[in-house]
């Protein structure tokens, strides 16, 4: 990676979806091609609805994708099939809330992290070896989780209260205990570059509690270098930002993605240290953000449950989108964290819920989704397996579930 403690230009935004594509992409023609393919079949099912609404220039289609049965009677949430399990397996080592869990780059370990401020590293496979398990007291609550990329050694945590903290799974020790700026003392979401030895912080003026992020404050974007546990630079986010509540890098970690409690989404060349572009996404503050598995699109979530993937190549453009708090009228709703997982394969979308079940629909596709099997509280982080049909659920009854699916 080149040296990032060069000029950073304030304010920087090029609208340059172009620019973005030729850095996101290998096989650029290939993956075009079969995107303009699975676009055509899908739009001709869709209903468009052009939005005046104040996203954007008020001429970008809004696609509201919901899923109906033969009769064309809308299918909610809650009429869901269950999954069709395989096996599950319920963690019962934390003793408060779960606000984070997930598989490491293997998918052999899973992290889980409490409300109470500890984390638990355990293995759901009899056949993987415990000698990693642990369990990391952080003093604050967690509000973010994120294995190294390139193996399931190192395991980088951050807290409410300001700490980033490293954890050597082989050593079994913290390896590094790092602090936000008194100014942004709460670290919001981490995430590890897939090929640099380099990871990015998010953290915020306020301070959250309890899975919400309402009175977050402002925005800071910290590089970090995993070889000197230094920060290298501050990305560019202009005056007075908002919050940022999620992060993720595309497969070569050239762009990073950040979304905001203002509902924009921010693009990032990180060789530059340069934003080089942006758009507004959601009319509510934007809880999770991730790359669709071929990287020609992105996915946003909204704090009021709404989902959208967004095209990278026709920057504002919906491909898809699907509204998953219409099974609820929790007024609080709109202020929870909501959280979301892409399968393997790309295909099922898995969110975070404030019932005891959590939806799994099928992107891009009328047919019916699934529900998750029940836990006794609401469902407050999620994520998938990087090659397996295996998915994480933790909840607010304490316990961290693996359910493998058919």
């Amino acid at each position: 990676m080149r040296d990032m403690q060069g000029s950073i230009a304030k304010n920087s935004l090029v609208g340059s979806p172009e620019l973005v594509q030729d850095w996101l992409v290998t096989g650029k023609s290939k993956e075009l091609s079969e995107l303009s393919t699975s676009k055509s079949v899908h739009e001709s099912s869709l209903i468009s609805l052009s939005t005046g609404d104040g996203r954007g220039d008020g001429s970008s289609q809004v696609v509201y994708d919901y899923l109906h049965d033969e009769s064309g009677r809308e299918i909610r949430e809650e009429e869901f099939p269950e999954v069709k399990v395989d096996f599950q397996e319920t963690f019962l080592g934390h003793t408060n809330p779960i606000t984070r869990c997930c598989f490491s780059a293997s998918g052999n370990n899973i992290a889980s992290a409490s409300v109470d401020g500890t984390v638990r590293i355990w293995t759901y496979d009899s056949s993987t070896s415990p000698s990693r398990n642990a369990t990391i007291y952080c003093g604050a609550e967690i509000m973010s989780l994120d294995w190294e990329c390139k193996s399931d050694r190192l395991l980088l945590i951050g807290t409410a209260g300001g700490g980033i903290k490293a954890w050597n799974v082989d050593a079994k020790r913290v390896v590094c205990d790092l602090s936000s700026t008194e100014a942004f003392p709460s670290v919001m979401d981490i995430k590890c570059s897939p090929v640099e030895p380099i990871f990015v912080s998010a953290s915020v003026s306020g301070r959250p509690s309890l899975g919400y992020i309402d009175n977050l404050g402002l925005a800071s974007l910290t590089v970090w270098n995993m070889r000197t546990w230094k920060a290298m630079t501050v990305l560019p986010l202009g005056e007075d930002p908002p919050a940022i509540t999620s992060l993720c890098f595309n497969h070569n970690g050239k762009i990073l993605a950040a979304s905001a409690t203002d509902g924009m989404i921010h693009m990032f060349d990180m060789s530059a240290g340069l934003q080089i572009t942006g758009w507004p996404a959601h009319d509510s503050p934007i809880s999770s953000l991730l790359f669709g598995s071929d990287e020609t699109s992105i996915y946003s979530l909204g704090s009021d449950g709404k989902v959208f993937e967004w095209s990278l190549q026709n920057q504002g453009k919906v491909l898809w989108s699907v509204n998953s708090s219409r099974s609820h009228d929790d007024d609080k709703a709109e202020l929870l964290r909501y959280g979301m997982a892409l399968d393997a394969r790309g295909k099922r979308l898995l969110i975070t819920s404030p019932s005891v079940r959590a939806p799994i629909y099928q992107v891009r596709s009328r047919s019916s989704g699934m529900r998750t099997l029940p836990h006794t509280a609401s469902i407050t982080t999620v994520d998938w397996h990087p090659t397996l049909p295996i998915f994480l659920t933790g909840s607010s009854d304490h316990s961290v579930r693996v359910t493998s699916i058919l």
